[in-house]
């Protein structure tokens, strides 16, 4: 049994597995290992070639077992899915992966360093807040369409009818000024003056003024007709 030059790391939340190979690809090492005793483990081992999936905390053991002296090198899963011989299993994906790493044609991602993943945190951290906004924009306005109120479309235009809202019920901002509040009837399309009948049935529409691209008044007609003489709401 000799030395061993290449080991198969599969990472885990607490207890990682390891699959060690010799220069003949004899198995010298099979064994599961806590968290805390990664390193403890390395750092008494000579330098060898280390393979990991690639994954946030891969990047993390990267850097470490790199500075242990060892070469460490990240795959991605989906490659090294296909050495895998039997069921999935800790001990199963270490073996794949301490073959995986030794293939010619095997492609591997390089590995990031902390700034980079401090970079990738924040992008994905708006990512969450802008998915967040879009589906409480969208939740707001088919919550509202079932009680006959249009809002319109667009993430802005739901805002300032929220705005207006609390306008109307006279809420305070997080100042603690009190909102002054709207006239009820204010349209929120673009083409709100285009129909001359609205401004006579509402004086309050005539300070308005038409925008330069005039955009669909069918739901804005829709969404008034409680307002107009004559007409009854569905």
């Amino acid at each position: 049994m000799g030395e061993v030059t290449t080991i198969g790391l599969d990472v885990a939340k607490s207890v990682f597995q390891i699959h060690g190979v010799d220069a003949a690809g004899t198995v010298v090492v099979r064994k599961r290992i806590s968290r805390a005793k990664v390193l403890e483990f390395f750092s008494i081992l000579p330098s060898c070639l280390v393979g990991l999936e690639a994954c946030p905390s891969g990047h993390h053991w990267s850097r470490e077992l790199r500075a242990l002296g060892h070469t460490v090198r990240l795959m991605p899963p989906s490659y090294v899915k296909a050495y895998l011989k039997r069921s999935k299993n800790d001990a199963n994906d270490a073996a794949a992966i301490c073959e995986a790493v030794t293939r010619p044609s095997m492609r591997f991602v390089p590995i990031k360093s902390e700034q980079q993943q401090s970079g990738l945190i924040l992008h994905r951290s708006r990512q969450l807040l802008v998915r967040q906004r879009t589906m409480l924009s969208n939740a707001i306005p088919r919550s509202l369409g079932r009680a006959r109120h249009y809002l319109g479309e667009g993430t802005q235009r739901h805002i300032r009818a929220v705005q207006d809202h609390c306008r109307r019920e006279g809420w305070s901002d997080p100042r603690g000024r009190t909102v002054q509040p709207r006239c009820s009837c204010s349209p929120t399309r673009r083409d709100r003056n285009r129909d001359r009948s609205y401004r006579e049935a509402h004086p309050c529409l005539a300070s308005f003024k038409r925008r330069k691209s005039p955009a669909r008044a069918d739901s804005w007609r829709w969404s008034h007709r409680r307002h107009r003489p004559g007409l009854r709401s569905r």
